[in-house]
């Protein structure tokens, strides 16, 4: 079986366990964006560590890098994934990727990293619009995760 074969059958089942346990869905939910943040916080420390161009840049990305650690961990071990938490994740998120793009774009490094900001510029504003639907319902955010990971699962089957 090929990789793209067993990529969609992964899709398909982790998209029912999505569909089927909404519960345990927010708070897988919240352990990925809890070690997302981490990540994203070790690489933004590290990239503002390297910038030398522009030390006020630098330092408000460490200080972003080190927010999002901090708040990573929190998500991940000490905070339960009851609905509000899970509109307020990604209301974190969206802000920090905001201000992350925001930062990036200020710098002018070069034309690939202002291309990444607006990216990631674009990707903050749509993990708020996530957080305000996640705050009105976060169970049918977990439906609507496992039903793109079906659809998902499924092109990748059907892909020839």
């Amino acid at each position: 079986m090929d990789n793209q074969k067993a990529a969609g059958i992964f899709f398909l089942i982790l998209g029912l366990i999505f569909i089927l346990f909404p519960m345990f869905s927010i708070e897988l939910v919240s352990i990925i964006v809890g070690l997302s943040l981490v990540f994203f916080g070790i690489s933004a420390a590290f990239m503002g560590y390297t910038l030398k161009d522009n030390k006020g840049v630098a330092i408000a990305i460490i200080i972003i890098g080190i927010i999002s650690i901090i708040l990573g961990l929190l998500f991940m071990f000490y905070i339960n994934a009851i609905s509000f938490l899970v509109a307020f994740q990604f209301y974190i998120v969206g802000f920090i990727m905001i201000l992350f793009g925001i930062t990036g774009l200020v710098s002018r490094a070069s034309k690939i990293s202002n291309f990444t900001s607006i990216l990631v510029l674009l990707m903050g504003i749509v993990a708020i619009a996530l957080a305000v639907f996640a705050g009105n319902n976060p169970l049918y955010l977990a439906i609507i995760i496992g039903v793109v990971l079906i659809i998902e699962g499924v092109a990748y089957l059907l892909d020839d």
